[in-house]
């Protein structure tokens, strides 16, 4: 069965089969975690992203990693919170969608930063909660893949949320 990290830090610097981003519908880079992977891994990625045309909100697609430590780059969009019920289930599919396609894909290393919580104003408290519900819900339903789903804080605040989710 597959476990549940929590780490802290810089995830463009972050060894794994591959990191989840935090992107826009676009796919070409924007602010926060979104513009570091960008940043970091380089133009190449950008070339690649191009070719998706784009992604809708709770999807997932994947690119090579490029100058990342991490192979691959699933890239997600979350919902822009509006407090909507329709909110909780696009930010559910994000988590549950990246680890299908990483299963496909098969990736035995995963690191998820915080989807949504940023500019797209996620309550954070909620958006944990979905977060760890969801992927032990993908882990229940397959048993037998093994998988490390790392949680990846960007502060100390998200962290703790983190620990208390997971616990």
């Amino acid at each position: 069965m597959s476990e549940i990290k929590i780490i802290q830090g810089d995830i463009t610097k972050m060894k794994a089969d591959a990191i989840v981003n935090a992107a826009n519908k676009s796919l070409l880079g924007g602010g926060g975690v979104d513009g570091a992977i960008h940043a970091a891994a380089g133009p190449e990625l950008l070339a690649e992203c191009r070719t998706l045309h784009g992604c809708p909100t709770g999807e997932a697609r994947i690119t090579h990693g490029y100058k990342l430590p991490a192979k691959y780059v699933i890239h997600t969009v979350g919902p822009v919170y509006s407090g909507d019920s329709s909110d909780a289930h696009m930010l559910a599919s994000c988590y549950y969608n990246s680890l299908v396609l990483a299963k496909e894909k098969g990736l035995h290393s995963v690191i998820f930063s915080a989807i949504s919580t940023g500019v797209y104003g996620y309550p954070a408290e909620s958006a944990t909660k979905i977060a760890v519900d969801t992927i032990q819900k993908w882990q229940k339903e397959n048993p037998d893949y093994k998988m490390i789903i790392a949680l990846c804080a960007y502060d100390n605040q998200m962290y703790r949320l983190y620990e208390k989710m997971v616990a």
